[in-house]
Order: C-alpha cells, then structure tokens, then sequence
C-alpha cells in the first residue's frame, strides 16, 4: 500500500517488520521535485540521540529502537518533516524545497542571515563546484563566482595560486586584495589555497557597503567568508574518503629557432646593421647542418633538455563527521603531492635530484561541547604544513635561461677527463649554461601554519527570546625555514679544432676563467610571525509575528608580531581593533532594512585620525510577495528589488607609520680639510612627517535584483559603483631643486572610480525518472578610472596624465608600423629611443603638446596609454552537468575579455646587454629584411646589438590577451557507496593570442607554464 504524508513526504513500504524488537530502517531521501538524491541529509530518531547522513546516493541505514517509531528528515533549504514508521523497513522519502526559499541561511559578516531577508549584495557557491584538480582552491574561481576577477599566471607546483579581486581594482599600489575570513577569522591567501574543499561548509563573497562595512578597513576591497564543517548527532559516524591521482602538461610553450636559423639570422643582422661582429662560418653552419661534432657544431634545444612533458601529481583526503547530543566532531586530513617539470638531470651529474617536488599536508579538527542546554563551546584547529624541494634558481630564472641562452654556441657538456675531477660544462662568452645553472644545487623550503580557535556561545532565551552572545580567540603561528645548498661549475670552450690521422675533426679545449669550486656550500634563512585575535558578540533575532528584527554588536582587536624583524619598526607588534555593528528590520517578508556600521582604529595615523567610522545602510523590497503578483507567480517565482550604499576604509599596510617622519642620522656625509683628512656624517630624511594622513574611502552603491522563473532558473544582477578617494601615494611632484628629491613625502593624493556589474544564472530540471540536467552561468565587468592624481596642474603633454586611464593600463609608444625605406625615415620625425634608424625599423606617431604642436621628436614625450588593463575586465564563465542513473557528466568553459599583455625579454641577440639570447621561431617566420620587406611584419629589421627603438615598451607589441578556456570536464559513475570518476582542467584554449597561454601575461611566456591537467578519482562514503 501507499501512504502519503503531510508536507510532501511520499514513503513507500516495501516490508513488514515486527515493532516489538529493535531494527534497522533503510531507505532513500531526494528532491521531491527534481528526484536527485539528497547528499548529507539528516535523518535522526526523534527523542534520542540517534542519528546518521545519506550517502552519495541520498541512502540511509539507521537503528530504530524498539520504544521509537518516528524518524526526523532534515537537509538545508527543504521543509524538515518527520514520519512515524509504522511496519516499513525501507522507506523512500522525497523532501520538498521550501516554498520560497526565504529560510535558507547564508553567511555573512559575523553570522547568519535568511536568505529572505538578505538586502546586500551577497555570491554563495557550493564547495563542490571550487573542487580542482589543482593544489590551489583559487584556481576554481574564474567564472564559478559572480564579481570575482581571477586569472592564473603560473603553473608551478605549490605556486600555482590564481590572482583574484572582488570587483576588480579600486585603489593603488599593492592593497588591493579581499579579505579572507575562516570560521570567523581573518587568514591570507595562501591558507585560503591550502584547504580541501571537502571540508568547507559554506563559501560567500561580500560584495556591497552593506556586506562589507563591519569589517571597516578590513574590508574595502570585499570579503571572502569560509566556514568549516562541524559535527553531526549521528548513530554512527560517517567516513568519508577521495584518492586522486592526475598527469599534467604544459598547456602551451613558446617555440625557438635550431641552431643553424639562428646562426643564419645572427649573420643576417650583423650584416643588415654594419655593427661590426664576426659571424658565424659557413664551414660551422654547414657542419651544424651535417651533424657530424655535436661538440663542435651543437644544436641543443635547451627547452627540450630541461624539461619533461609530463609530471604525476596525487591527492588524498580522509574525513569523518559524528558526535552525540552532546559531542559533536569533524575531523579531516589532507594530503597533496606535486612534482615539476624538471627533468632530473641533476641526477644524472650529482647524487640528488632538484626536481620540484611539493608535499602539502592539511588538517582539519572541529570540536563543539554542549555544556548545557543553551551553553556551547567549540574548538577549531587548521593545520597546514608543506615540504618544498626544487632547484635553488626560481622557476623563472631558469625558464629564462632558455631565452637567454642560443643553441649555436656550446654543448650541454663536454666528455669526462679522468685528469679533472669536475664537469667539463659547456661554456661561451656572454652565454651561461642553462642545465649547469639549473643542476648545481638544491633548496628546501618547510612551511607551517596553525589557526586555532576557541569560541564560547551562549543563549539567553532565558533573560528574553533571541537575544545571545559569544565569545572567541584566536591564535595563529607561522613559520618557515629555507635551505640552499649550491656549487660552482666550471665551463669550458674550444680554443681550436684540427683534423686527426684518422680524417674525423677534433678539438682543443680550454677552461673559462679560474676553476670552481664544486663543493656544495650551505646557507638558510628563517621568518615567521604570530597573530592574537580576540572578539565579543552580542546578538538578538527575533520575530514578532510579521515583523522580524535582528541587531549585533562586536567588538575585535588583534595583534601581529614577526617572529624574525629586521628593523626597529618592524619589530613593533601590529595592532588593530574595531567596533561594528548591524540592525535589520522586515516586515511580512516583503519589505527590507539593513544599517551597519564599521568603527575602526589603526596604527598608520596620527593621533586624532586614528579611528574611522564607516556606515552603511540597505533596502530591499520582495515584489513576489505582494497580492497582486499572484497571476504572474507561477512564471516569474520571485522578484526581489535591493539597493545599498555605504563607505568603507582603508589604512594601507605597505608602509607603516607613514605619519611620522624617518631620520636617518648618519644618512649623508662629506670630506674636507687640506688633506682630505676629515669625513663628517649628518642626518638625512627619508620620509617627512605628515599628520593629516587619514583614511581612504571608498564610497560604494549597489542596485540588485534577484529573479526566478518557473521554480528552475535563478537570476541575480547587480550595478555597483566604487568612488575610493583620498588614496595614499607617494608625491612625485615636488621639484628637485627643493632638495626634497630623495625623500618620500605620503599624501591622501589619489581618487579613483570603479563600476561596472556583475550577473549570475543557475539552472535545474529533471526529465523523466532518471534524468537530470543543471547549467550554470556568471559575467563580471569592472572597469576603473583614475579621477585624480598627483600631477602637475599643467602637463606639457596631456597624453602622459594617467587621470581618465585604468590603474592598469599601459604606458607605450604609438607605432604606427615599420619604416618604408631610408629615405621615409630621413622625412620622418627624429625618433632618439636608441640606435640608428633604418629602413624596417619601427616608426612612431609623434604626439602633439597640450597646444597642438608637434617637435617633431620622438621621446619619452611621446607615449600614450593604450590597450585594455593587464587585468581583465571581463571575466565570465557557463557550463551544465547531467545525471542519468548513475552516470554523470559536467563541463565548464571560462574566459575573459577587454584585457591586453605586452611583449617584452624576448628580442633577439642583444649582445649589448652581455648575453646572447635566443630567436623565437615566430620572429624567424615573418621579419623585416631586405627580402621580406614587409612593413608589417611580425617583427622589424633583426639587430645584433639591442636597439632601444625597437624593443621600447610600445604599441607593436600590444596583444589581445582575451581568451576562452574548456576549464574543466568530468565524468562519472557512482555504485552504491562509491563514485568513480576522470575530469581534466585546461583542456582547450581559444584565443587571437597563440604564441603561449594569454592567461600567463605579458613577457616572453618563458615562465612556468599553465599546466593542462587530466585526472582520475575514486570516493567511498561509508
């Protein structure tokens, strides 16, 4: 038979069970809409302490007792219900979302809030969706989080983070990054990028005034909130475990040219410029050619001796979640291993490999103990520890020494002399060994960081209804130890060649320079620092019928000192503390208010500007819920109007103090007397003092509106605007002759506006029995301007004013294109960028003064800003995932727009500059020459010698940085209690760019390469 229950609780009995002995009841929990296994709901046996969570498959097994007849089914989001089990013992039960969804909590600053109540702008995502084959939680940003501009420069192991911003760039100088908060405390990025995003709760971003005033200076560029998972009252506890094990790639690399291109460029420019350099001889072309002395006539491809195509990384993570009425727990371990692209080519000369290899471990351990009824304690403890063993040279100085060195003059080494006891290593002038230096040693870095929190939480429901409060301190410790051990090498070149008895070609050898040491030398280095952070809350919700009220009030103070100071100033611990709070007030559901407020203190101001008030305040109106939207509500589900406007501060960490003046008192002397006998010494300024310095503001508004049609599609917009004014910066207009030049003086000197919006989209159905689809879309557009700089009232040429421009824009020459003949750069305006103009060289627009006049001169005068910001201003991303049965499948593409890179480090030869570097293979596939006498060619006239007119930072070199990248595609099947499944990352690049990977920026793309990732992974809940 069956029975339907109240509230939309559909259970089928399929078994009869005697009621008078204890059993087990099994069975199933899903949507009651969509039919899609509900993962983690609870089911517990009402009275007692009973309890247990679905697994993947939304199935539950729990002990009933013999007195209990009534289970509790609850999940986050749906209507709890309970049923009283009658015979059953396997019970389907589909639980029904709430009807408007204005229950659901979401995070927020210092708490909770009902998602109908929320009137700021506020992006959640499910964890799940950040899950990466990648060591970086960042790297799932882009596109997946609405107003969060995210790109990846890098792909180095441990190192592979994403830069990201909330609503992109508001201010100056390096102070631009989100706070990030975990559990209730303020963590950098780096711990952010160490955890597992199995043990995350819940992920939000603060966007509006509204969401991010109670952190006051803290919170100006936007908030990240991350909460951990806790315990559960379960009857036994669930054990969760993932093993991952992933092959990487480099996404794309940069080619270069063989040995003997590059000879036959190199002697085309010698010749094409006159400069006077011996080129190569035919008889070492030809020979090079021929292949007949690899040590004689090499031809190394560095890039392809260095390194390797392919790297094994692996992941597993162990979790368990349980607890009583009165214990509860959540316990997780991590652990992450990485290795590089280096090929262990140290091995092979030495006895050590340096390959990257990265060893990351993360622990997770949350405690909460119910005292009493209303009294709770918790305990929350992140542990992340990571082992680094790589080559002591960066990862971008040794990828490039691949630009900096050329296939033509040496080999990698030379054979063994039994009369040395060193590496004969391949050697030349201007040119350094790329393997010797990347070979010759090893570092080990240790890094660890604990976050341990105490809060205390009681309710005082018993003094009047909602009114609580809480207590919480914090300790965090980092620290971290660096070991390098690193030796000469000697390098050795021919000093001349002859031909033996047996008519093969030999060759005399000679050591460059004195010889080396080969011993390994040692040297460390220690830092650290420690943070104490302390909070008091108190809190009242409650609801008066249609009315529903809520305040808080908190109170923070924290202090950091470093573990390893190197100055006076240093050594000073850093202090802060901060009073917030908020009042919200609605009425029916319908309409909304929200204040806040921000009171914050900082050490970087003087006395009487050292506290900053920053309110905010929000309204919001749920159009859905008036009578008169009833016809329409069955299409458009919920409409919700909001809007905000608020200040928020800044107090820039990047120079402490900056109030006070520096004297350096032995900064400057002189010498006199007949003999020159006398030095004196006397005091010198550094910085001036300057105790009007306050607080930037940030004047932020937001226009919001949260829409759902039918039930299924999602939609959230929002407009904002940023105006940040009186941002700090370094005076840059006082004249030298005031005998200031050398000293800083700091002034609230800059403004700049920053708007623009940001869209989100989700999508669910449920097609038949077993089939189940969702999609996902997000857009973010951020453009900034810069309203107000230190600059001259008056600018000869307005071109160079950065007011009207991007914080990131570019500063280039305007190349026009490439010059015709001699006789058009003779007519031409003088360009005095370095060297001698020619024919095929670049030519430039000459830019008129703020009277319209032309010099007739190319300069430093003469530069424009142009292109879009290095940082995106567009970032966007769309995907969708079904399910049929078991079987599952998802991909998700991301790009950015309205973003460009600049080329540079690349230019061939430059033996002016002591090296003699590298041709990259698209400059000898379309250049300049008396042959190809394109003028808009690739690249202009080739020069031995680095002409400053044609490698300046200019127009030429200007790219389209847009791209559109497959992120991320996944497929899997789940059995019972385990799920299978392979995705990759980075799979495809579209993109007008194709000489490496846009994502990496400007440069000569000879930078750890963005890896291409394909993975494969088993999870087991038990």
């Amino acid at each position: 038979m069956l029975a339907v229950l109240s509230g939309g609780i559909f259970a089928v009995p399929c078994g009869i069970y005697a009621q008078s002995a204890p059993r087990t009841v099994s069975g199933t929990v899903t949507d009651a809409a969509t039919g899609e296994p509900l993962i983690g709901a609870t089911v517990q046996v009402k009275g007692v302490t009973i309890g247990t969570t679905t697994d993947l498959n939304g199935m539950f097994s729990i002990n009933l007792p013999a007195n209990r007849k009534t289970l509790l089914f609850s999940y986050v989001g749906y209507e709890a219900q309970e049923i009283a089990v009658g015979r059953e013992n396997y019970l389907n039960v589909a639980l029904k979302q709430d009807a408007n969804a204005l229950d659901e909590v979401v995070v927020v600053g210092y708490g909770q809030q009902k998602k109908g109540m929320l009137v700021s702008s506020v992006q959640s995502i499910a964890p799940a969706e950040l899950r990466m084959p990648s060591s970086s939680l960042s790297t799932g940003f882009a596109g997946r989080l609405a107003g969060v501009i995210a790109v990846q420069r890098n792909g180095q192991p441990g190192a592979d983070q994403a830069d990201f911003w909330i609503r992109g760039i508001s201010t100056f100088g390096s102070a631009t990054k989100p706070l990030i908060i975990l559990d209730g405390v303020a963590i950098d990025a780096n711990e952010l990028n160490g955890l597992d995003p199995e043990i995350i709760e819940s992920f939000s971003v603060l966007k509006d005034a509204t969401a991010t005033a109670l952190y006051g200076s803290r919170g100006a560029n936007g908030v990240m909130i991350v909460t951990t998972k806790n315990g559960k009252n379960l009857d036994k506890p669930v054990i969760n475990f993932r093993f991952e094990t992933a092959l990487s790639t480099p996404t794309s690399r940069p080619e270069t040219v063989d040995a003997v291109t590059y000879m036959q460029m190199y002697n085309e420019s010698v010749l094409t410029r006159g400069t006077g350099q011996i080129p190569y001889t035919q008889a070492k072309i030809d020979g090079t050619w021929a292949g007949s002395n690899k040590y004689i006539y090499p031809d190394v491809d560095w890039y392809d001796e260095m390194f390797k195509n392919l790297a094994v990384n692996e992941n597993f993570n162990f979790n368990i979640r349980g607890g009583s009425s009165r214990v509860d727990y959540f316990m997780s371990a991590t652990v992450r291993h990485e290795e590089g692209m280096l090929k262990n080519l140290s091995r092979d000369y030495f006895s050590y490999n340096n390959n990257y290899s990265v060893w990351r471990y993360a622990f997770q351990n949350n405690v909460n103990v119910n005292l009493t009824k209303s009294t709770k304690v918790s305990l929350k403890i992140n542990t992340q520890l990571r082992d680094t063993h790589g080559p002591v040279k960066s990862s971008e100085n040794i990828f490039g020494m691949i630009m900096n060195g050329n296939p033509a003059d040496m080999p990698i080494t030379f054979p063994d002399d039994p009369t040395v006891n060193h590496i004969r290593w391949g050697g030349k002038a201007m040119v350094k060994n790329p393997v010797a230096e990347m070979v010759t040693g090893y570092k080990d870095e240790f890094q660890s960081v604990l976050n341990a929190n105490l809060s205390l939480d009681q309710n005082f429901d018993f003094i009047t209804e909602g009114l609580s409060a809480s207590a919480l301190i914090s300790f965090k410790n980092y620290s971290y130890t660096q070991t390098s051990r690193s030796a000469g090498y000697n390098s050795y070149e021919i000093s001349g060649t002859h031909t033996g008895d047996d008519g093969l070609e030999g060759y005399d050898l000679e050591i460059r320079g004195n010889e080396q040491s080969t011993t390994l030398a040692t040297s460390s280095s220690t830092d650290g620092d420690r943070k104490i952070y302390i909070q008091g809350m108190i809190n009242y919700n409650r609801s008066f019928g249609r009315h529903d009220v809520s305040a808080m009030v908190v109170y923070n103070q924290e202090e950091t000192a470093l573990g390893n100071p190197g100055s006076l100033f240093s050594s000073l611990p850093k202090r802060k503390q901060g009073l917030a709070g908020r009042l919200t007030y609605g009425y029916d559901n319908r309409y909304l208010i929200e204040a806040n407020f921000g009171y914050n203190g900082s050490e970087n101001f003087a006395e009487g500007r050292r506290f900053g008030f920053f309110p905010s305040v929000a309204v919001g109106y749920v159009v859905s819920q008036e009578k008169f939207w009833a016809p329409i509500k069955k299409a458009v589900s919920y409409f919700k109007l909001r809007g905000s406007y608020g200040l928020v501060g800044n107090d820039s960490e990047e120079t402490r103090f900056m109030y006070m003046s520096d004297l350096s008192l032995s900064g400057a002397g002189y010498t006199t007397g007949a003999d020159g006998e006398y030095t004196l010494s006397g005091p010198v300024y550094n910085r001036f003092e300057n105790k009007k310095i306050t607080w930037e503001t940030g004047e932020k508004l937001n226009v919001g509106v949260d829409l759902q049609f039918y039930n299924r599609l999602n939609v959230m917009v929002d407009l904002f605007q940023e105006v940040r004014s009186g941002i700090f910066l370094e005076r840059g207009t006082v004249p030298a002759f005031l005998g200031t030049a050398t000293t800083k003086v700091y002034g609230n000197l800059g403004k700049v506006r920053n708007r623009g919006l940001d869209l989100s989209m989700d999508y669910t159905h449920q097609i038949g029995k077993d089939f189940f689809i969702s999609a996902k879309g997000t857009f973010t557009f951020a453009r900034n301007r810069v309203l107000e700089q230190d600059e001259p009232d008056y600018l000869q040429y307005p071109n160079l004013s950065r007011v009207g421009r991007s914080v990131n824009s570019f500063l280039l020459y305007e190349a026009q294109r490439l010059f015709i003949d001699n006789n058009e750069v003779k007519y031409s305006p003088e360009q005095l960028l370095g060297g001698e103009i020619m024919a095929g060289d670049i030519k430039y627009v000459n830019q008129p003064d703020a009277n319209g006049n032309y010099d007739n001169t190319i300069n430093s005068n003469d530069r424009i800003y142009a292109g879009y910001p290095e940082v995106p201003e567009i970032v966007y991303g769309f995907g969708f995932s079904a399910q049929w049965k078991g079987l599952d499948f998802s991909v998700f593409f991301q790009g950015t727009a309205n973003t460009s890179l600049v080329m540079s480090g690349f230019h061939p030869f430059g033996i002016n500059n002591n090296v003699k570097r590298n041709v990259m293979q698209f400059v000898a596939d379309d250049y300049w020459s008396e042959s190809n006498p394109n003028i808009y060619a690739a690249y202009p006239r080739l020069s031995v010698v680095e002409y400053g007119n044609n490698t300046v930072a200019s127009t030429y070199w200007l790219r389209d940085a847009s791209f559109l990248k497959l992120k991320n595609a996944e497929i899997g099947y789940t059995y019972k209690k385990m799920r299978f499944y392979i995705s990759g990352s980075n799979l495809l690049t579209f993109s007008k760019f194709k000489l490496w990977d846009p994502e990496q920026g400007g440069g000569s793309g000879l930078k750890y390469p963005t890896q291409r990732v394909f993975n494969i992974g088993i999870q087991m809940t038990l």
